[in-house]
């Protein structure tokens, strides 16, 4: 059985990789190797932001931000809630968006000590202090822990649920046991590979290259 889950989850990846290719738009950030410490905290700041939003609306929000100089993590922690709200408003639910930044932001910033620093922690440590804030849910913190801090927890959302379902590879669809389903059936923790396949399972999912 789990010979067969294996060999079907690589058989959906290399026809995912070769019907797409490299991931692009989004993902071109998200999925680069290695990234600076900017372009880690600008994961950060959109996985928040892409909280029931499409992409577009997402950039409008990124582009206020930085050209307001506030694109940073020790930037949105020291602003006033009520600015960020007006400069990500494009994303919508702008003011929970807004509280949930700040909130991510200053875990990082001010008990973490920044996003190096936070990277050293150890996964599951990380894992659980981020779930403890406001509006982070396993999916927000995985997109986090993943994209951001390249640490291998392979993320599960609709889309993923869509791609199990359409393979028939199991009928649990919990968030715990689809996650087991592919970091134990690829058969190894590796974030460059999370990073790639749930990425083209998001590409595939909405038929673009965005998210």
């Amino acid at each position: 059985m789990h010979n067969k889950l294996k060999n079907d989850l690589y058989k959906i990846y290399k026809a995912l990789k070769k019907q797409y290719g490299k991931p692009e738009g989004q993902w071109k950030l998200w999925c680069k190797r290695p990234k600076t410490e900017k372009e880690k905290e600008q994961v950060i700041i959109e996985s928040i932001l892409t909280q029931r939003a499409n992409w577009k609306n997402v950039c409008y929000a990124i582009s206020n931000l930085k050209a307001a100089g506030l694109l940073s993590i020790k930037k949105i922690a020291s602003t006033p809630e009520e600015k960020i709200q007006t400069l990500i408003r494009p994303s919508g639910f702008y003011k929970i968006k807004a509280k949930r930044l700040k909130a991510l932001c200053n875990f990082i910033e001010n008990e973490c000590g920044g996003v190096e620093k936070a990277q050293k922690l150890s996964d599951d440590i990380l894992r659980e202090k981020l779930l403890s804030l406001n509006g982070i849910g396993e999916e927000t913190a995985d997109d986090i822990l993943l994209y951001a801090f390249e640490k291998p927890f392979f993320v599960i959302d609709e889309y993923t649920r869509r791609l199990v379902r359409k393979f028939n590879l199991t009928d649990n669809f919990s968030y715990r046991h689809l996650q087991e389903l592919f970091e134990k059936g690829l058969g190894k923790k590796d974030y460059v590979l999370y990073q790639d396949y749930h990425a083209l399972i998001v590409i595939d999912g909405k038929g673009v290259n965005n998210r």
